[in-house]
């Protein structure tokens, strides 16, 4: 239907080109505005790159099948598929608290390079498409996730506390209402050098409960200092 309708669109000639490398850095720029809005690690700029990038490789295998005929035009995309993966692995870090961050910056920064190559080898729909959607899993859906993640049953918990002699209490006190302590790491404290011992929990409770309310709980805690999710 493209070729009938748009020929000029999906042959390779100045126009289809200009607009591609076009497309590609605007819908690239979108994805990566929720990125940076958010303070990832990976933002517009970022995002415009990649997705320029990969369809500018597309529209070059395009060229050499065209000029040399037997070039496969599918293996320079099939390098940006699985070479994009050392861009994505900067983007993802453990945090102080052994908490993984930037999965999501990592496979947004692979999605896009994905919608790049569409555009790259003309296929529009495609790319619109696929920008909507991963527009959609990347902003929508983060706010449906947090939501759901509030009310789980397992939390991860950083709390400081006066001493160590404290930490079996803490755990008994933990306990009396059927929660597991799944994981327990002592750790130095990050807020108050003051304090003598820092801890790292994973809780499995019993029901769902807003981690809001486990949390006021743990600061109320006499020899508890500070606790918070992680």
């Amino acid at each position: 239907m493209q070729t009938t309708l748009f020929p000029i669109l999906t042959e390779l000639n100045t126009v289809s080109i200009f607009l591609r490398l076009f497309l590609s850095v605007l819908l690239g720029g979108i994805i990566g505005l929720e990125r940076g809005i958010k303070g990832r690690p990976a933002g517009m700029r970022t995002y415009m790159l990649v997705a320029l990038g990969s369809a500018l490789v597309m529209i070059t295998s395009e060229y050499l099948a065209a000029i040399y005929g037997a070039t496969d035009p599918a293996r320079m995309g099939a390098q940006v598929i699985s070479g994009i993966g050392f861009l994505g692995a900067g983007t993802i870090i453990i945090t102080r608290e052994r908490q993984v961050r930037g999965l999501t910056t990592a496979a947004g920064l692979w999605a896009s390079a994905c919608m790049g190559l569409a555009i790259g080898v003309g296929f529009y729909v495609g790319a619109l498409a696929g920008t909507i959607f991963i527009i959609f899993v990347t902003g929508l859906m983060h706010r449906l996730d947090n939501k759901l993640l509030s009310r789980s049953k397992t939390i991860d918990v950083y709390l400081e506390m006066r001493d160590t002699t404290f930490i079996h209490q803490l755990l008994e006190e933990v306990r009396q209402d059927g929660t597991k302590v799944t994981y327990m790491e002592i750790v130095p404290p990050k807020y108050d050098d003051r304090n003598q011992v820092a801890l790292l929990l994973s809780l499995l409770l019993p029901t769902r409960r807003v981690h809001y309310e486990v949390l006021t709980d743990l600061n109320k805690v006499e020899y508890v200092n500070y606790a918070e999710e992680i």
